[in-house]
């Protein structure tokens, strides 16, 4: 299942982004030498591939558009490696003009000398036609690497690319550099960042976040972005690489579960349609699971008196509804997604949906999750404050489709007057 898989017209807080004009909407750019691994990022990424799948992809050879419907709407744009887009045929302008951020892919495990100097004329000519892009340097393919290879690496590959902007008088433009590979989290890590600086809304809504963490006990507090396991906020205390991961492998055990046990999932087995369901991602559940980190068992709270019925009359009474078509059925606010998992080292996984793209995970302690009505409260209260953060950018989008209109109907009463003159 893809982003690509859902409507325009999806009711989320992302359509205050996504109704914009659809050429204004956020670019983000892959470029890289040839093989680098650029299209293998963007399947795994967006497109939910297997990472062992990727081996099988062609190489790209034209400029490949692919258009993200999510919280955020945007495009990806995956540049051939053997393109030379300094060619005069090429207008740079419509290239960068709207570019939100380039991720520029070196292969680690290959001789980087070649695509460190493609890098600097890359950020060269990007930066000149649009000084706002954000630079972001994925060092790909490092799962085959060392731990001191990886560090050593970085360092040369980030002292190299500083030197040389340094040299081109360009010491003020930023790159970010992350090691990633597409078998373990850090490819997800590192796209949660370059997004996060696709939303003008972020520090409000890290805001948002610290103030729930500190009010409700919380340690660490995720706004995930369901589909693609992408955060897209955080609170303001450290990101450790052990939390996230945790944290996107509990979406991938509600979702699992969800296309076992939802009812969309039932009801595709009886008419058939199972293989269509089994991406289902926007039925998950609203199941309480409890984990036992200790031995790996699960136990469900509310099984102790339901144990007797059928599972269809337990997924009625658990999980949120959704139709064959992969667009869910909007219910109340009770049947929203729901889970909480119990590690076997006190720690509480809490999550929350916030809505069809996106949800909330806590992390916290056993202890302060006894007072599980206030953490509810509280969040409730948060849902609360998004819902009134993107109702401003809906009126502020509102007022500027006014003014638009009444100064065309003043253009065209001014013309029509001078036309009968």
């Amino acid at each position: 299942m893809s982003y690509s898989d859902y409507g325009d017209n999806d009711p989320i807080y992302g359509d205050d982004l996504a109704d914009e004009d659809r050429e204004s909407r956020p670019r983000l750019m892959l470029m890289g030498l040839r093989r680098s691994g650029k299209s293998s990022i963007q399947r795994v990424v967006f497109h939910k591939m297997s990472p062992t799948e990727t081996l099988f992809l062609e190489s790209t050879s034209k400029i490949n558009k692919d258009n993200i419907h999510s919280f955020i709407d945007f495009q990806v744009w995956d540049f051939p490696g053997q393109m030379d887009f300094f060619d005069p045929t090429f207008d740079t302008t419509a290239i960068f003009g709207e570019v939100g951020a380039l991720v520029f892919v070196i292969d680690s495990q290959d001789d980087y000398m070649e695509a460190l100097a493609r890098l600097h004329s890359t950020v060269v000519a990007a930066y000149r036609v649009n000084p706002n892009i954000t630079f972001e340097v994925f060092i790909h393919k490092v799962d085959g690497l060392s731990e001191d290879y990886k560090i050593d690496t970085q360092r040369d590959i980030q002292q190299t690319t500083t030197d040389e902007l340094a040299d081109a008088g360009l010491e003020n433009v930023q790159l970010a550099f992350y090691l990633t590979s597409i078998y373990d989290h850090s490819i997800f890590e590192a796209f949660s960042k370059v997004i996060q600086k696709l939303i003008p809304q972020l520090p409000t809504l890290e805001n948002l976040l610290n103030i729930l963490c500190a009010n409700s006990g919380i340690e660490k507090a995720f706004l995930f972005d369901v589909i693609s396991k992408i955060y897209i906020a955080t609170d303001s205390s450290p990101v450790d690489s052990q939390s996230y991961e945790i944290c996107s492998d509990m979406i991938d055990v509600i979702i699992d579960i969800s296309s076992i046990y939802g009812r969309a999932a039932i009801g595709a087995k009886s008419e058939g349609y199972l293989e269509d369901q089994q991406d289902g991602h926007d039925d998950w559940t609203q199941q309480q699971d409890d984990y036992d980190g200790s031995n790996g068992n699960s136990q469900h709270p509310r099984q102790g008196t339901q144990d007797s019925r059928p599972p269809s009359a337990l997924v009625s009474n658990s999980s949120r509804a959704g139709s064959l078509n992969n667009h869910p059925v909007r219910t109340s606010d009770n049947h929203e997604a729901f889970s909480v998992i119990k590690m076997g080292n006190g720690t509480v996984l809490y999550l929350r949906e916030v809505n069809k793209y996106l949800a909330l995970i806590c992390l916290l302690r056993a202890e302060t999750f006894e007072k599980q009505g206030l953490i509810d409260y509280n969040v409730h209260c948060f849902k609360e404050a998004m819902d009134q953060v993107f109702e401003l950018k809906r009126a502020e989008r509102t007022r500027r489709e006014m003014e638009a209109n009444q100064m065309l109907e003043q253009q065209q009463r001014h013309n029509g007057m001078y036309g009968h003159g």
